[in-house]
């Protein structure tokens, strides 16, 4: 290892992170409350130990050169080592303590918090740290190594991942109250087609599984209408905009309060299944441990969590 290294500081370190995630000076500076000449100082210092430059301006916009990707990513595993230390420590003392940063795709964030929860009642100092994001965007997170879990329905088969199915997602029909097919008692796929579909953003994993699910039973619905998140996919179907496939968990409660109805399609509800997720050979922390833990192992207790958010409502 060359000795320069050697000579890094934790806190020429956090100053550089500051840098990389404002892309500014000025507003790392703020950040780190400090001097803008003395981010300059730090920044300089470590290009002297690294021997290369950090940062390159091109058209007064910031960008990291190749070496500050490294330095950011070992920077990254470093103040995670410290952080799974403090973990460790206060195991030692008897209490888990830390912070679980958890991604999850935006059809599980409606059970997520009540699964934190009944972990919490164990472990009570350890907080969250939640992201919802999009298929797409998970997957890309996964590469970069961003979380200490991943939660997902559809998890690429690479081989470069672990993962843990605990729990049915399932995707269903909706249709607002007083729709003419809220008067069927059975429907198929191709009985939806004539009705205009609200469909989420490229990237979302419903949309992707959905779709696959439309070209393996020949659905094809001539309209659809994009909707960027499954809240706005939920007000249109209440608005009368369309028909849309959404998880049961995501509309539980205007199902129960009869502002929706889930159609009766016999090829219903769509299954998929919610994974917890990390790269393979990853080190986790031990609060991510914990996590991983509880979920294997409370299999039964996470489905009776989930039995009033997945169970089919009585139509009203």
């Amino acid at each position: 290892m060359r000795k320069s290294l050697m000579r890094m500081t934790l806190r020429q370190l956090q100053v550089f992170n500051a840098v990389c995630d404002t892309r500014s000076y000025s507003r790392a500076a703020e950040e780190m409350s400090l001097s803008q000449p003395a981010v300059s100082l730090q920044i300089r210092q470590l290009e002297e130990l690294i021997g290369q430059p950090l940062f390159d301006y091109v058209s007064k916009k910031l960008y990291l050169t190749d070496a500050a990707e490294a330095l950011k990513r070992a920077s990254l595993d470093i103040f995670g080592r410290l952080e799974s230390l403090d973990m460790q420590l206060s195991d030692l003392q008897g209490s888990l303590q830390g912070q679980l940063k958890l991604a999850v795709e935006s059809s599980a964030k409606y059970f997520v918090p009540h699964l934190f929860a009944a972990f919490r009642e164990s472990h009570p100092e350890v907080s969250l740290q939640l992201v919802v994001i999009n298929h797409a965007q998970a997957v890309r997170r996964l590469s970069a190594n961003r979380d200490d879990l991943l939660i997902m329905s559809q998890v690429p088969q690479d081989g470069s991942l672990e993962f843990l199915p605990f729990l049915d997602n399932p995707i269903v029909a909706v249709a607002p109250a007083g729709h003419p097919l809220c008067a069927e008692t059975s429907l198929t796929l191709q009985d939806l087609t004539p009705w205009p579909l609200l469909i989420r953003e490229t990237g979302s994993g419903t949309r992707q599984a959905c779709e696959d699910y439309f070209h393996q039973k020949r659905a094809h619905f001539a309209q659809t209408l994009e909707l960027s998140s499954t809240e706005a996919q939920r007000e249109a179907v209440i608005a009368g905009l369309g028909l849309a496939l959404l998880p049961r968990h995501a509309v539980r409660r205007e199902l129960e309060g009869g502002l929706l109805r889930e159609l009766p399609v016999r090829e219903l509800p769509l299954m998929h299944s919610w994974c917890l997720v990390h790269p393979r050979g990853k080190y986790l922390s031990p609060v991510a441990q914990t996590f991983f833990a509880f979920v294997r192992g409370e299999r039964a207790r996470i489905s009776a969590l989930a039995a009033r958010f997945g169970g089919r409502p009585a139509n009203r």
